[in-house]
């Protein structure tokens, strides 16, 4: 979730340079249910985003929204981005906004000065050629418009990089702006060695990011029936489908475990939980991981998770479970097991 002073710096570059079309279509990339989508032409306005949570809050706001796997866009007089994390994710957002737009039409994007404000507004004069600014409550709002000559060349080599592939010397398949995306990640990779070989029946991974966890259950413990991968980021489905290749008795989930999730329906539950929502730190979206865990195990389930040091869980784990202990604690990471969950009378 973006600060509301970005959506200010963004109405107010809207206004002062008079940017806002009369006609033609308004495409918002990577939008958010917010107040500033509100003072929008809503009957113009097409909004996308390919995590769960925000566009379940678009539709339920009336807003118009494209299926997550959209990565082409309709030609708009008007896109507004707000640019995500990781700035190879970034460049293939603002590429296919250039791309899809139509010669004359506004490009538009906003960040706070401390998230790489000035890098967003170099990534897009790249492409576009002159861009054009407003600063103002430690936020830059940044646009270009459409011209014959944009960089057309440099924009396929963007998108092109914005797509599965193989990282780590082949250990994995990722993409651009999955968490961990060009590497295993360390704290995954920690659990996945603690996870004994005998655990059995049917597991869950909460979070499953590209599916390695999953993968290294499935592949390593034969007496797992199945495992079902809940994920709220479309874009991690295909890598998923790429890195449990061969494997049987897994299924895909694109959902939002802290409202989606079944109850009392599994033996084991793994998970490297997030400790962030968009840009912003958010130390409460594992704990709710937790509480969701919790409730869609088995009274006799047991938890495993990866957490870095720091973050704290043990409370939670305390008011959802009868017992639980570090198992690990290396390398800023600590490994977690909680078993049989609490249940409310």
């Amino acid at each position: 979730m973006f600060d509301t002073a970005v959506f200010d710096t963004l109405s107010m570059a809207l206004e002062e340079a008079d940017l806002l079309p009369e006609t033609g279509g308004i495409l918002c990339l990577r939008a958010e249910a917010v107040p500033f989508l509100m003072s929008l032409p809503k009957d113009r306005l097409t909004c996308q985003n390919s995590f769960k949570p925000d566009l379940v809050a678009l539709k339920a706001a009336g807003f118009t929204v494209l299926p997550p796997e959209t990565e082409t866009f309709p030609a708009s007089a008007l896109t507004l981005i707000l640019p995500p994390r990781q700035r190879d994710e970034t460049r293939a957002l603002f590429a296919r906004a250039m791309r899809d737009a139509p010669v004359g039409g506004v490009v538009m994007a906003g960040l706070p000065n401390t998230l790489g404000a000035k890098t967003g507004e170099k990534i897009l004069g790249e492409l576009a050629g002159e861009t054009h600014s407003l600063s103002k409550h430690k936020c830059r709002a940044f646009w270009a418009v459409k011209t014959e000559d944009w960089n057309a060349p440099l924009a396929e080599q963007w998108i092109a990089f914005d797509t599965p592939q193989e990282v780590a010397d082949g250990a994995l398949w990722s993409r651009p702006g999955l968490f961990s995306w060009d590497r295993v990640d360390a704290g995954s990779e920690l659990l996945a060695d603690s996870i004994p070989e005998w655990i059995r029946g049917r597991g869950a991974d909460f979070g499953a990011g590209q599916g390695f966890l999953s993968r290294e259950v499935l592949t390593n413990c034969k007496h797992v029936e199945s495992m079902d991968l809940y994920e709220a980021e479309y874009r991690a489905l295909a890598c998923q489908q790429k890195n449990l290749e061969g494997l049987e008795n897994w299924t895909a989930h694109w959902a939002d475990v802290t409202k989606d999730a079944p109850k009392a329906e599994y033996d084991f539950i793994i998970m490297n939980p997030p400790f962030h929502t968009g840009r912003a730190d958010s130390t409460t979206l594992g704990q709710d991981f937790i509480r969701a865990a919790s409730a869609a195990l088995k009274t006799s389930g047991t938890l495993w998770l990866v957490a870095n040091r720091h973050l704290p869980y043990e409370a939670v784990l305390s008011e959802c479970f009868k017992s639980h202990e570090m198992l690990e604690d290396e390398g800023g990471y600590k490994i977690m097991r909680a078993e049989k969950p609490k249940r409310k009378r």
